[in-house]
């Protein structure tokens, strides 16, 4: 298989500045054409360092892709960088010329003599044209019959020029035959060395698929890639192993490929033509975020009430101060208590309620930090509740509950139910 590695350039990547998302969109794409990524690098504004990194990727890839550099302030120096490496000079490429004169033009700005240095490009390089910049992209040559292909960096520019001109021809110049499909299983409810545990003979035996365990947030994916001469005959390929993989992590898996715990929420809510409403304490809108990112979540969700002061918790939820005296506000007869109320408030077949310390300060040796306790009130009878301890700090306890309340909802929601994903 025909292979390459990535370079995004940028010295605000080394910083930590910026994310770099172009690397993820450009090895997606490139795994669906069949072709191989080698290995990711970021290197900064730097000439001889980009120029050195290049020679390296040559020496052992078929080709290198950059991304970034491509400006015409005076550290874009990803084409200079390239004309070293591959020991080539520059040379005018007049269709980008005359397009970014017609921009500026219809601009009414002066284009400056730094902009002219856009349309150079290596010589002999194939140029991509850049209809939403002003920088063209292009390939470039060694003697060897390499490559190094070069992207602008925004992303409203290198995406399209990816997929529409860089890709093409890449699959016909590397003769790239194959497509890599992925098809990810996401489970709730077990930890990596469990769903490892589970799968483990099947990681053993399997190589065309391959398997791949990954774990987020409390939750794990299994990622089951496949490589095929179609798209078709991928899936095919996937379907024994799906099939096995769901049978040994039933109950658990809540979903595939772009599903999340709150479109799996929304999903059985639908189904079980149920509403839902929130109230949140140390979670402070993230559940309800999570369901309202959800298109179509207006059928099933109504809304929540953000409950993080205890003042509020007895005004908008009528949480007695007595319940609070006696319980403290994490505790599950709190979290019982608000489960029942906003359900009760805002006409909802179901309420779910969360309260916890997030710290960084609050913990105590009974109620230590990281403490949360869920509950879920359907009306019938006493409220469900959980009681969990999570690690972390602030921000990964916040995120951390509102992925166990979401998995928690689910599960609740889809026992004896039969649930299966689609």
């Amino acid at each position: 298989m025909a292979s390459v590695e990535l370079v995004a350039v940028g010295t605000e990547l080394l910083l930590g500045q910026l994310v770099d998302t172009n690397t993820a969109f450009i090895a997606q794409r490139l795994s669906e054409a069949g072709i191989d990524v080698r290995a990711t690098h970021a290197v900064g504004d730097n000439r001889e360092r980009i120029a050195a990194l290049l020679s390296e990727i040559l020496a052992r890839a078929d080709g290198a892709i950059t991304t970034g550099g491509l400006g015409p302030t005076i550290d874009d120096l990803t084409k200079e960088a390239v004309c070293d490496a591959l020991e080539l000079d520059v040379e005018l490429y007049e269709p980008a010329l005359e397009q970014m004169e017609r921009t500026f033009a219809a601009l009414g700005r002066q284009m400056r003599s730094n902009n002219r240095k856009q349309a150079e490009l290596p010589r002999g390089s194939l140029p991509l044209r850049n209809p939403n910049g002003t920088a063209p992209g292009f390939v470039a040559f060694s003697r060897d019959g390499k490559f190094v292909a070069c992207v602008p960096g925004v992303p409203r520019e290198m995406k399209p020029m990816i997929v529409d001109r860089l890709l093409p021809y890449l699959r016909e110049r590397l003769q790239a035959r194959e497509t890599i499909v992925t098809f990810v299983l996401h489970t709730i409810g077990l930890g990596e060395s469990e769903v490892d545990h589970r799968i483990d003979q099947l990681f053993r035996s399997s190589e065309n698929p391959k398997i791949a365990v990954l774990a987020q947030s409390y939750r794990v994916d299994v990622k089951v890639m496949a490589k095929a001469a179609s798209v078709t005959a991928a899936h095919e390929l996937i379907a024994p192993l799906r099939r096995e993989i769901e049978s040994r992590l039933s109950g658990f898996i809540f979903g595939s490929n772009d599903a999340s715990p709150a479109s799996a929420v929304e999903r059985l809510l639908e189904k079980r033509n149920l509403t839902l409403a929130v109230a949140e304490s140390c979670t402070g809108g993230r559940i309800a975020a999570a369901l309202t990112g959800v298109p179509g979540a207006s059928k099933t969700f109504l809304g929540a009430v953000v409950a993080y002061d205890d003042a509020v918790k007895r005004e908008q939820l009528g949480i007695t101060r007595a319940t609070l005296d006696a319980h403290g506000a994490v505790s599950a007869e709190v979290a019982a208590a608000m489960a029942r109320a906003v359900r009760v408030r805002l006409n909802a077949g179901l309420g779910l309620a969360i309260t916890g310390i997030a710290g960084p300060t609050g913990g105590t040796a009974a109620k230590p930090l990281g403490l949360i306790w869920l509950a879920v009130d359907d009306g019938t009878d006493e409220a469900t509740t959980w009681r969990f301890e999570l690690g972390g700090d602030r921000e990964a306890i916040q995120e951390r509950a509102t992925t166990l309340a979401l998995g928690t909802l689910w599960r609740y929601l889809s026992r004896d139910n039969g649930e299966r994903i689609s």
